[in-house]
């Protein structure tokens, strides 16, 4: 019988098969009371479910990360019990768990409305208070098979169809409805009380616009009242800042339907990412990479040598051209190596640093596009170091300070580190992959950071590390990273000469900071509300006459900032200071120069802070060094500075 061993090693013994519940009741009836489920063996099960032989357990509560993802799979589930309670004809399809929430999509004829989704939540809540208990029951594949054809559910019949190795299907039972789910599941709907239907949405089935479309119901739900409200208050927080509206509104870029998934950029924008790519630019020029440039369209075949026309073929734009196949880059790598490969090279010309501001394009799903942040066409700061095996751990080493110094020069401190290993399938042999984790895992622990494993996570061609940055209301983002290649440059023939005269295959290492630029920018607006540190800001100082007689001494110091390579402006419309004063406050100028009699008479400038901080009085000279002290500060100042 049963020997289940716990966590902290202790051990309890039963004289038959017991579930994941009567563990807990075992231990302690407030255990019991919090317990969601079970990990068994390292395997995640329902609190329902047997042990029957000796085990390892751990009991999942909503403290755990698993019990909160588990709140919110069987939220999704009482989504489906509330809809078919208020909207009979509706089918049902999948209810997943996303990042934060899930989601639940439902085939119906009529689109739901707000006003439907609010009644929705309000029922939802209703069955929650009711504290029902949720019945799971292994089923024979011919008898879900029947249960769904009785309820005419013909999006469950497609989804056991897909199934076909299944002879067993777990049945989840939220009183009359019934619906069919891996698992594991609250074993009562007390546990999701901390909810909020957030947004709805149409989606395809399958993710395919061929098909027809559905309604997706989007919600979140938390392990407490506290996180739920956190969260909300995040999610506005979000809203107020998103990069779309906050584009529009400061005339930095915009996308149209002639172009989808492409941006049109605007002299303010534009000038934004200039900046920023001349500062990576100067960066990497410092740090020993060599600018290129390959181009856009690359005949077919190298992306076949290469291995992304096998793997990536879905994503590429492709063109025919005097019976020759072409495909527009998605990448810059397998084109880095072609220059690599010009000229033979020697073990004394590693490493070498390729960089490039590289433009790529790549066939997103229409559905999946979003603002700057997830587009079809964009530019990587990208670049490969060609180099040995010895040389992989001191460049990575190098790469993680130059990484740190972007970061912060943005103003962004908290950086998320991960190392992702092997996975199943891979090139290489084992020995390979031994060196370069440990190169990998070496340079993180060299400079004493903290770093997350992601056991089999690694490309099919290398492990890596990537690099998330957390803004400042608390939101993760993937930005950097640096893989580990053994398989392209051999695809691809590049060579170098060893030490001792033998030819060998140079290691090449994948590295982003930015990742892309537009994505990059997208995150920059919306971590600064538009408010960007002066360094970056379109426009640095404006300069404000208070009537049509101060207009000459307002251009004369638009022009000693311009001669000083500031980005200023001056704004000698008729319209009242007050009026003027708010309207750049609101494109978020960094700095207003108010001119009027008594500026011109001391020939000095009034100063003010778009933040709404008065500087008084200043000479010209004195505020050129504020200004020059600013700008070389970058975004490290604190971002209430800026606001």
């Amino acid at each position: 019988m049963p020997c289940i061993t716990l966590p902290d090693g202790s051990q309890r013994f039963f004289d038959k098969p017991v579930t994941v519940m009567e563990v807990a009741f075992d231990i302690g009836s407030g255990l019991a009371a919090a317990t969601i489920a079970g990990e068994v063996d390292g395997v995640l099960c329902d609190a329902c479910d047997y042990i029957e032989s000796d085990s390892t357990l751990r009991i999942i509560t909503p403290k755990d990360q698993e019990g909160v993802e588990i709140i919110r799979h069987s939220c999704a589930h009482l989504i489906g019990h509330t809809v078919k309670q208020m909207f009979p004809a509706a089918k049902m399809v999948i209810g997943p768990v996303i990042e934060d929430g899930f989601y639940y999509d439902i085939s119906i004829d009529e689109p739901f409305t707000p006003s439907d989704m609010e009644k929705i939540q309000s029922r939802m809540k209703e069955l929650i208070a009711s504290e029902y208990d949720i019945i799971k029951k292994l089923t024979p594949r011919e008898e879900v098979i029947e249960v769904f054809q009785s309820r005419n559910e013909e999006y469950k019949l497609r989804l056991i169809d897909d199934m076909p190795e299944e002879e067993f299907m777990g049945l989840y039972y939220h009183q009359e409805y019934i619906d069919m789910c891996r698992g594991p599941h609250v074993p009562n709907t007390r546990f999701l009380a901390n909810f909020k239907l957030t947004k709805l949405a149409g989606a395809y089935w399958r993710g395919d616009s061929k098909n027809e479309m559905l309604q997706r119901i989007y919600g979140t739900a938390w392990a407490n009242k506290k996180q739920l409200k956190n969260y909300l208050i995040q999610l506005e927080e979000a809203e107020k800042r998103d990069h779309r509206k906050i584009g529009r509104r400061l005339d930095l870029f915009h996308t149209q339907e002639e172009a989808p998934g492409m941006i049109f950029w605007h002299p303010d924008g534009w000038t934004i990412y200039q900046v920023i790519e001349k500062y990576i630019r100067e960066l990497q020029h410092d740090n020993g990479y060599l600018e290129i440039k390959t181009p856009q369209l690359v005949d077919l075949s190298l992306w076949k040598k290469s291995g992304h026309a096998d793997k990536f073929s879905d994503d590429m734009f492709m063109l025919k051209v005097e019976d020759r196949d072409f495909a527009v880059k998605p990448m810059n790598c397998p084109c880095h190596v072609q220059v690599f490969n010009q000229g033979l090279k020697s073990y004394r010309d590693l490493p070498l640093r390729l960089s490039e501001f590289g433009s790529c394009h790549r066939n997103e799903p229409s559905g999946s596009l979003h603002g700057i942040m997830r587009i079809r066409g964009f530019t990587q700061d990208d670049a490969h170091i060609f180099c040995t095996e010895d040389q992989i751990q001191p460049e990575v080493s190098s790469f993680i300070e130059f990484l740190h110094l972007v970061y912060a020069d943005f103003g962004f401190n908290e950086v998320i580190y991960r190392l992702s290993t092997r996975p199943t399938k891979r090139v290489g042999s084992d020995l390979d992959w031994d060196k370069a984790e440990k190169a990998l895992a070496e340079a993180l622990d060299n400079h004493n950071l903290p770093w997350q494993e992601l056991p089999g996570e690694g490309a099919f061609y290398g492990p890596k590390i990537e690099f998330s940055l957390k803004d400042c209301i608390g939101r993760i983002w993937q930005l950097g990273t640096i893989q580990v290649d053994f398989s392209m440059p051999g695809r691809l023939d590049a060579q170098y000469v060893s030490e001792n005269g033998v030819r060998k295959t140079p290691v090449m290492l994948h590295r982003a900071v930015l990742g892309s630029f537009e994505r990059f920018i997208g995150i920059l607006i919306e971590n600064y509300e538009g408010a960007f540190p002066t360094w970056l800001s379109p426009v640095q100082a404006v300069v404000l006459n208070i009537t049509d007689k101060y207009a000459e001494y307002a251009q004369k110091v638009e022009r000693v900032l311009k001669n000083k390579d500031f980005r200023a402006i001056s704004d000698l419309r008729n319209e009242k200071i007050g009026f003027k004063i708010r309207e750049h406050t609101l494109r978020k100028v960094p700095y207003q120069l108010v001119v009027g009699e008594k500026e011109m008479e001391s020939q000095k400038i009034s100063v003010r802070r778009r933040n709404g901080e008065d500087l008084g009085l200043m000479d010209l000279e004195s505020f050129v060094s504020l200004l020059e002290k600013d700008v070389a500060e970058k975004g490290r100042v604190a971002l209430a500075n800026n606001h």
